[in-house]
């Protein structure tokens, strides 16, 4: 007997070897596949939630904080100054309101108590968010009620006592360019705050905000009144802060010393005669 033959069988290992190393290639380049797609979602959920407002700091007021995080993360928030961005959910006593993220995740709804001194109303349309910077502490009451001077009628508070409660200097609407442009009317005479993407850049201080979400809605024009170091540039997202106003380019121009090239002055006027403009006093890049 030859021991020194490792083949007996007369087994061609060359070929087997070589039909493995095939099924390996090919089960290789399935894992590759199946990773790859794997990762296109991944990017394609995160490139979703960057631009609904749920990541990225980029375009966002400073401190911008989700309410999921505050409830979720309470002691690391008190006595910071934080901006929310959410829907309210109800009215409690005379002037006060609770917010939740429900969108994407769950949270309990907590306390924005308003100390701004001016009574604000909740937005009629339930989707029209709103934008709230102030101090987060604990709901304690008698010592917010001597702090700040106010009665928060006990009985409307008991289920958020110990709670977060945001005191609130600042609240002002914060609908998407859709809901404004589909209804403008109810939001002249208001401060608001609007978030979106930078498109057809008229010139450095006139562009659009796309409205990417409300099926049949408009995009939203923009005058933006500082002077900014960078131009915006069309795909950036934006915050802006301002006033909606309708639009006469000939009020803009002789209120805020601008001219524009004939030809783009008559583009616009045919666009956008008998609609608004939003005159943004403030960007956030």
């Amino acid at each position: 007997m030859n021991l020194g033959n490792k083949n007996p069988l007369n087994v061609d290992l060359s070929n087997k070897s070589q039909s493995n190393g095939n099924n390996n290639s090919s089960v290789n380049e399935l894992f590759q596949h199946v990773w790859n797609a794997k990762i296109v979602i991944a990017t394609a959920v995160l490139a979703m939630f960057v631009r609904m407002g749920y990541g990225g700091d980029s375009a966002s007021p400073p401190g911008l904080a989700s309410t999921f995080d505050i409830t979720s993360n309470t002691d690391d928030y008190i006595g910071k100054t934080v901006t929310i961005i959410s829907k309210p959910f109800k009215k409690v006593g005379s002037s006060s309101f609770t917010v939740s993220d429900s969108r994407f995740m769950s949270g309990e709804p907590f306390v924005v108590v308003n100390t701004t001194g001016q009574p604000f109303d909740l937005p009629k349309n339930q989707d029209v968010k709103v934008e709230v910077t102030g101090q987060v502490r604990k709901l304690d009451i008698p010592k917010i009620e001597r702090d700040y001077n106010l009665d928060l009628q006990d009985k409307y508070y008991k289920d958020y006592v110990n709670k977060p409660v945001i005191i609130a200097q600042n609240i002002i609407q914060a609908p998407t360019p859709g809901q404004i442009t589909s209804n403008p009317k109810r939001f002249y005479g208001k401060t608001l705050a609007v978030r979106g993407e930078v498109d057809n850049v008229q010139s450095p201080v006139l562009f659009t905000l796309d409205e990417n979400y409300l099926l049949g809605a408009e995009d939203l024009l923009v005058f933006l009144k500082p002077a900014q170091q960078e131009e915006v540039q069309k795909g950036q997202t934006v915050m802006l802060v301002g006033e909606l106003r309708p639009f006469n380019i000939n009020e803009i121009e002789q209120a805020y010393n601008v001219k524009w090239d004939e030809r783009v002055k008559a583009q616009v006027e045919a666009d956008y005669r008998n609609k608004s403009v939003f005159i943004a006093n403030t960007i956030y890049p």
